[in-house]
């Protein structure tokens, strides 16, 4: 297994987690698995002031399938942000006033979106992209579907998004302030976008749901 992420609930907001845990690690199987053909994760809730000796470099795996299954060591900087469900979850009527322009006169919406001001809202205000904990799904791979507890059929609630890059060129209004300066690849072929190096499913993300029920109900992943 391979350490995929490492969260502390004092730096980043974890719902539905046991009873005194504080700590969620993530790991992952860096070979495909079916249904999906993602790594397969495995979620580990601890208390921090439990953990015994810490290492101070993670064990290399074996074997990976793809390189990109390996996540470059990195620290977060979590920050908190707003975001609005992805259009396809709105009511067709919902999805009509988004593309009225005239609802969106003084939101400080450029001229670039006035020809299809329902983009503005897709790129610039729903599903922020990037690694993120709870928030919005990211449908597009698939229409939404219902997420269903497999141990007692609860709808379960987005949990982590492992990420394949941090923006995109259609959501670079996403980029923090401190790395737009940095927001295009140096010469040494660093990739700003993708500080941990990984490929899921060519590009998409990988988003691990949890059941608001029970937290030692099975998780599930989504591909998006």
């Amino acid at each position: 297994m391979v350490s995929v992420a490492q969260l502390y609930v004092r730096d980043v907001p974890l719902s539905r987690r046991p009873e005194r845990a504080d700590l969620l690690q993530v790991l992952w199987c860096p070979f495909d698995h079916e249904p999906d053909n993602t790594p397969l994760t495995a979620l580990f809730w601890r208390t921090a002031a439990e953990v015994g000796e810490v290492l101070t470099a993670p064990p290399e795996p074996y074997a990976v399938e793809y390189d990109g299954y390996v996540p470059q060591p990195c620290l977060l900087a979590p920050e908190r942000v707003t975001e609005y469900p992805n259009p396809m979850e709105l009511s067709k009527e919902l999805q009509q006033q988004l593309a009225d322009g005239g609802r969106w006169e003084g939101t400080g919406m450029n001229d670039y979106y006035r020809p299809a001001p329902d983009e503005f809202y897709w790129n610039e205000l729903s599903v922020a992209p990037g690694w993120k904990a709870g928030g919005w799904t990211r449908w597009g791979l698939t229409d939404p579907v219902p997420r269903l507890c497999p141990a007692c059929g609860a709808g379960m609630d987005p949990l982590l998004t492992i990420a394949s890059s941090e923006w995109g060129s259609n959501t670079r209004g996403w980029i923090p302030y401190e790395d737009q300066p940095h927001s295009t690849p140096s010469a040494d072929n660093h990739q700003p976008w993708n500080p941990t190096g990984l490929d899921l499913a060519r590009g998409y993300d990988l988003q691990l749901h949890v059941c608001p029920v029970n937290p030692d109900h099975p998780h599930l992943r989504l591909v998006q």
